[in-house]
């Protein structure tokens, strides 16, 4: 027999259970698993969002398009895999992408037998007093994962807006936790 009290209390915890998540194959040996919510970005998305010669291994948003996780090769290139130098050089580039950042947590992790470089952090990006709809400060929460190999890095990303942070980070972390390599 339920005690008195515990069954509201059992039925509010089951309805916040975590989105599932989807196994998804980004490209020839490397897949993550993603909430069902997020469907690959369109085209013209991608060309927006991601303004570079070389397009995302995977670019993904929800139906508000606040949400995103995304998938990149970066430019950088690595002649080894010195974790701690890379460390310190993306994050000296994380806090010159930004007005202001409060970080959470970085370091280096391991996902499925492979070290990942990890920051997660809130940002700050100052709006454009002189830019008409632009005056607005964007506040996100960022969780960032490199997995670095001698000549290239693996960069994948989780955004939403700050205000969005305490539903999101779980799932962030969960599919950061999710990558796999061979």
């Amino acid at each position: 027999m339920i005690q008195r009290g515990v069954l509201p209390l059992l039925l509010m915890v089951c309805a916040f259970a975590p989105p599932k998540l989807v196994k998804t194959k980004l490209t020839q040996g490397v897949t993550v698993s993603l909430p069902v919510e997020l469907k690959p970005m369109a085209p013209e998305d991608i060309a927006l969002r991601f303004p570079s010669v070389r397009a995302p291994l995977g670019a993904f948003t929800n139906v508000d398009r606040l949400v995103d996780f995304s998938a990149n090769i970066s430019a950088t290139q690595w002649p080894d895999q010195n974790l701690e130098m890379a460390q310190e050089f993306f994050k000296a580039s994380i806090y010159n992408l930004y007005d202001r950042i409060e970080m959470i947590t970085e370091g280096i992790c391991e996902v499925h037998k492979k070290r990942f470089i990890y920051f997660e952090f809130e940002s700050r990006l100052n709006g454009s007093k002189m830019t008409e709809g632009e005056q607005s400060s964007l506040l996100h929460y960022t969780f960032i994962q490199y997995y670095v190999e001698p000549g290239r890095a693996l960069v994948f990303s989780f955004h939403c807006p700050q205000d969005q942070r305490e539903e999101w980070q779980p799932i962030a972390r969960a599919v950061m936790k999710s990558i796999l390599i061979k």
